[in-house]
């Protein structure tokens, strides 16, 4: 089976396609053409076996027929990557995010480039493929993907870390499937702890056309090396007030329809823009410190979110920097709480040392005992998991 597909009428480009494709393993097929055929079928029909992950539309070819094959592709193969070769004039990003492009390669790209955003374009049709399985327990539905809220009623227990691993190592479960999102919107560092230098911040995608159109939304996002987008936090405080509970509504319920996991690091308490996140969240990540303020803030959250009916169906409790000279228990923890600490991660120098580096623990494949907590709770998440069930402790309530 050919795993990438070019349709160029230029025998110069096809060589250099397949040159820079040819590390990557599977095949290139090409057609030397000036135009398209009427249907998609009409390609793919010469195909044996599954249908290709990758189709590339070259140079030569008229750009609004290539605009409309783009388009009647998507529809009907949506687990093929669309990659257009073209000039970007900066209207047409948007013009191809339209059209189910999934990236626009300038002409002149070289080599390495066009071998890199083939293999993302590849990597994202897998996430694709996956997502469409009729089996696939944890698919998108009708209703989207999965949206997991990241919580702490305490600041300082590694929220932030927490999220940024588990949307990476989500990325490596579900390539190009994963959206992370700041909502910690006075003071966020998903930016800073992922090395991104975002062009757009959430205050952009939530006015305007990014707000009507889940397709111009996803231009606004940034793009991580491990293949996982990002939604960063407004780069001026202030920029918090513009942004009210409906516009977070409406931005994950858009992002959930075109992502299979939304993961959105909340700020510390219950301030509006969570308790719309909890709204819109099929899941949540518990962070709590081992330590008595925490743990009280954690078991007092519970119950004011029980009372307001608003606790997601799934939820996973992280234990935190757990070390037993603290003078307490996970049993005790697991007491005082009234729920079962799902996942511990013991205190580790490794994981500050990954922060300031900006390299996430599960980014650099990491074999600290940290990075092996942060593995289980991604394992929460693949599709068809089925964990212990565990029972609480009787011990000691902390007061």
């Amino acid at each position: 089976m050919s795993r990438f597909i070019l349709i160029t009428p230029s025998p110069d480009y096809e060589r250099s396609v397949r040159a820079s494709v040819a590390p990557l393993s599977g095949s290139l097929q090409s057609f030397q053409a000036n135009y398209l055929p009427e249907s998609p079928d009409d390609i793919l029909r010469q195909q044996v076996g599954e249908p290709p992950e990758v189709l590339i539309l070259g140079p030569g070819l008229p750009r609004e027929d290539a605009l409309k094959f783009a388009a009647v592709l998507d529809l009907q193969y949506p687990e093929i990557s669309i990659v257009l070769v073209a000039e970007d004039n900066g209207e047409l990003a948007l013009q191809a995010m339209r059209s189910g492009i999934r990236d626009i390669l300038p002409p002149t790209a070289d080599m390495e480039q066009i071998r890199a955003l083939v293999e993302r374009a590849s990597l994202a049709a897998a996430g694709r493929r996956r997502g469409l399985a009729p089996n696939a327990a944890e698919r998108p539905t009708a209703e989207g993907g999965r949206v997991v809220a990241v919580m702490s009623p305490k600041g300082g227990v590694g929220k932030t870390t927490v999220a940024s691993n588990l949307a990476i190592g989500l990325g490596q479960v579900a390539p190009m499937s994963v959206v992370l999102v700041d909502l910690d919107l006075q003071f966020g560092d998903i930016a800073s702890g992922l090395m991104i230098e975002p062009e757009y911040t959430i205050s952009d995608a939530v006015v305007g056309a990014a707000s009507q159109d889940a397709m111009v939304l996803k231009t606004y996002l940034s793009l991580h090396p491990a293949n996982i987008y990002a939604l960063c936090a407004p780069r001026n405080p202030i920029d918090m007030d513009k942004i009210s509970g409906g516009h977070i509504s409406n931005l994950l319920r858009q992002l959930r329809t075109e992502f299979q996991y939304v993961v959105v690091d909340t700020a510390p308490g219950l301030g509006e823009h969570v308790l719309a996140t909890l709204e819109q969240a099929t899941d949540a990540v518990w962070v709590c410190g081992m330590d008595v303020p925490s743990i009280r803030g954690l078991r007092t959250g519970f119950q004011i979110l029980s009372e307001l009916d608003l606790l997601p169906d799934n939820r996973h409790v992280v234990l935190n920097m757990a070390d037993r000279r603290t003078g307490l228990t996970v049993q005790d923890v697991e007491a005082t709480i009234g729920a079962p600490v799902d996942v511990v991660l013991p205190r580790s120098r490794a994981v500050p040392f990954s922060t300031n580096k900006g390299v996430p623990l599960l980014q650099d494949g990491s074999r600290d005992a940290a990075a092996k907590g942060l593995r289980q709770l991604v394992d929460r998440f693949k599709p068809n998991w089925e964990g212990p069930r565990k029972k609480l402790h009787r011990r000691a309530v902390v007061q």
